[in-house]
Formats: C-alpha cells, structure tokens, sequence
C-alpha cells in the first residue's frame, strides 16, 4: 500500500497562495488517483480536488472551482494542490489520499484506502 506524506501547509493572509504536496512512497503511485480533502474544526471532511491516475482528469468542489488546481506528477511520486485566492473558509487541516478508483468516485472519501497525516492552513482575514 502507498505512504502518503502531506507538506506545505502553514499561515497565509487572505487573497494569498499556498502549494501542498503530497509524497507517496510506492512503485505504483502511477496507478493512483489521487484526491484532496479537508476537514475544519466542528465540520465534516470534505472533497477539495482529485486527478485521476494520467492527471488526465480533474475533480474540484464547488467551494475551490477556479481558485485550487491538482495535479500529479507520477515521476516524481508527488501530488500537488495549487490553491490561489485562498479565504478564511478556506482554513481547515489538508489530506490527500490516494486509490484505485476513477469517475465520480474520486468524490467520494471512502473511495480511498490511503491516507496522509494532514497539513494544516490557516487563512487570515
């Protein structure tokens, strides 16, 4: 099973930009699809972004569309979650995790059998 380690998180001002990435060990990280949730205190865990296995297909939540971009980059075993124009709702501790699965399923968190440990971001206002 691929390892997944989250970077890059940390404390931003409104309108500014962070870059989390994710490092998977493993030879198969070019199979995963690999997705993007987050979790704030009091709130259930929710879908930011996935790619699929090519990084030939992308999923984004509604709150995030046109602001967060995903991406793979499967020489490098890495995946990235661009996020630009963050705001203070955006404020929430980052996972990223990865599966065998594709399409709509990419939505859904128990479509995935590995798991980060979690970045946190903070947005101020």
């Amino acid at each position: 099973q691929v390892q997944l380690v989250e970077s890059g998180g940390g404390l931003v001002q409104a309108g500014g930009s962070l870059r989390l990435s994710c490092a998977a060990s493993g030879r198969t990280f070019s199979y995963y699809a690999m997705g993007w949730f987050r979790q704030a205190p009091g709130k259930e865990r929710e879908f930011v972004a996935a790619v699929s296995w090519s990084g030939g297909s992308t999923f984004y939540g509604d709150p995030v569309k046109g602001r967060f971009t995903i991406s793979k980059d499967n020489a490098k075993n890495t995946a990235y979650l661009q996020m630009n124009s963050l705001k203070p709702e955006d404020t929430a501790v980052y996972y990223c995790a990865a599966t065998y699965y594709s399409g709509r399923y990419l939505l859904r968190d128990h479509s995935y059998d590995a798991w980060g440990q979690g970045t946190q971001v903070t947005v101020s206002s």
